[in-house]
């Protein structure tokens, strides 16, 4: 439980700023683009902790480990509350996801190593619930902090959770035993290289639709370093004996195609989360609690459906429930396309609460599906890469969605106006209607003011076609990935990890 406290606090903080990064921005007196670095900065250093993560925790010891990157985490979390200028706050939260990083994987390779398979699937219905609900509830929590308090406090409140965690663990957890040899044989070049991979990756992603892909040079710069680095990353990591990071675990064929479910999972999790407080606040004109009140419905669904999933796992064979989870995650996102302007909370309750659901019936199968049948030595380097690739799902999610948005809502927005012009009678009583009822306020200005009202209405309704789009092109992602699973070998909750 004190590692997924742990966990929680710091996939928590991959979301927690989004809803407020206005106020830091204000704060640190720094322009929009600026401000993005405190989100890009947390996630390109986490993403390349998380697969480095296997090799410290076979050097240090699992309990070293993860109380190490409790306490780092908690140090720079009070740094960044502390910081007055924005480079000192892109260095802090660059450290606070670096070293904060470590704590996500562990906790998946510390379940399979710990618990046995009659209570594997209790974990992992608690672990599994906890890696989901973070996402959701952080831009709601960061909002709620931020209006009630101060930006501030979206850091101070890692602090006593983080001391907290880190004297637990240490006091508790004592299942392995620090490898000191590892030292001789540190791969530095293989480090260097997978820090150029995937933080240029990110960066590409995170950015890249914001200064139109590769017409922009830092993009096209950090898209051929990302590519380079990342060939001889693998090259690298595929020929030493002794590789910092272990990639043959994609031999395993289960382990490859839970890895692609997690890939698939990051897309829905990350991108529903992302997309429906965008739709929320853009068209809707909510404020961050109003978001939340709307999004907590998926939260509560995933609290409902994590005991269910549980006794199922125990009893049917988890390649149906993976399907069964598949197809009600991409029906709850096709039921969720089919937004208007006028969508509030009950229209959005029953494909939220539906998405929700299938959540568990997703995430515990893929859980077992790829470290399920792994020997133990082998699950601390793969739980790395397996949550490499959901953060990897979520950050190619994003991307997709912001490019498709911006093109869809130009096609949008031609085929609307083409709609509303002066030879439509239609449109030429709205506008006389708009006139007169703004002219007591307005005056000789009503026109004007009329012919704006509708220019928003046209924007409005075409940000919201956008986005349904979006969330077709998701779906469609779901439905396409589920025949995989009855290919898949059968998978168990004891595992063969057991038998080793």
């Amino acid at each position: 439980m004190s590692m997924v406290v742990g966990m929680f606090m710091a996939i928590l903080d991959i979301q927690i700023v989004s809803a407020s990064i206005s106020d830091i921005q204000a704060g640190l007196a720094a322009s929009p683009d600026e401000a993005a670095w405190v989100q890009t900065s947390y996630l390109i250093a986490e993403i390349v902790m998380i697969p480095l993560s296997g090799w410290l925790s076979r050097l240090l010891s699992t309990r070293v480990l993860f109380v190490a990157s409790a306490i780092g985490f908690t140090v720079f979390s009070l740094a960044c509350a502390s910081a007055s200028s924005l480079e000192e706050m892109v260095v802090f939260r660059a450290a606070q996801g670096f070293i904060g990083g470590a704590m996500i994987p562990t906790v998946f390779a510390t379940s399979f190593l710990l618990f046995p398979g009659s209570r594997r699937a209790q974990i992992s219905v608690l672990i599994g619930l906890t890696a989901t609900l973070a996402p959701t509830i952080g831009p709601t929590l960061g909002g709620w902090l931020t209006e009630r308090l101060s930006w501030h406090w979206l850091f101070l409140i890692n602090v006593p959770v983080g001391i907290g965690v880190a004297a637990a663990v240490w006091s508790w957890l004592d299942i392995d035993r620090p490898d000191w040899s590892l030292r001789r044989n540190f791969d530095l070049t293989g480090l260097v290289l997978m820090a150029l991979f995937l933080g240029a990756l990110e960066y590409v992603l995170e950015e890249g639709n914001r200064w139109d892909w590769f017409a922009d040079e830092t993009i096209a710069w950090c898209g051929a370093i990302s590519v380079v680095a990342g060939v001889l990353f693998f090259w690298r990591m595929l020929t030493r004996p002794d590789p910092l990071v272990e990639l043959r675990a994609f031999r395993d064929l289960n382990f490859s195609a839970g890895s692609l479910y997690s890939f698939i999972l990051g897309i829905g999790l990350y991108g529903s989360v992302y997309l429906v407080p965008l739709f929320l606040g853009r068209v809707r004109g909510y404020n961050s609690l109003q978001i939340g009140e709307t999004m907590f419905v998926t939260g509560a669904a995933m609290f409902v459906s994590a005991p269910i999933a549980g006794a199922l796992a125990r009893k049917m064979d988890l390649r149906l429930m993976l399907a069964i989870g598949l197809g009600m995650f991409g029906a709850g996102i096709w039921w969720l396309s089919h937004l208007t302007v006028d969508s509030a909370f009950w229209e959005l309750f029953g494909p939220q609460a539906l998405r929700g659901f299938a959540m568990m019936f997703v995430m515990l199968p893929v859980n077992q599906v790829a470290l399920g049948r792994l020997p133990p030595q082998a699950l601390k380097n793969a739980s790395g890469l397996y949550n490499l690739m959901r953060n990897l799902g979520g950050a190619f999610g994003l991307a997709l969605i912001n490019t498709v948005v911006t093109d869809r809502l130009a096609h949008h927005t031609l085929h609307l106006q083409e709609q509303v012009t002066w030879a439509r009678d239609g449109a030429m009583r709205f506008l006389d209607t708009m006139t007169m009822a703004m002219t007591p306020a307005h005056g000789e200005a009503a026109g004007l003011a009329a012919l704006k009202r509708i220019a928003a209405i046209v924007h409005q309704q075409a940000l919201t076609l956008s986005y349904n789009d979006v969330l077709l092109l998701m779906s469609l992602t779901y439905f396409l990935a589920l025949p995989l699973a009855f290919f898949l070998a059968k998978p168990s909750i004891g595992g063969s990890a057991e038998a080793h």
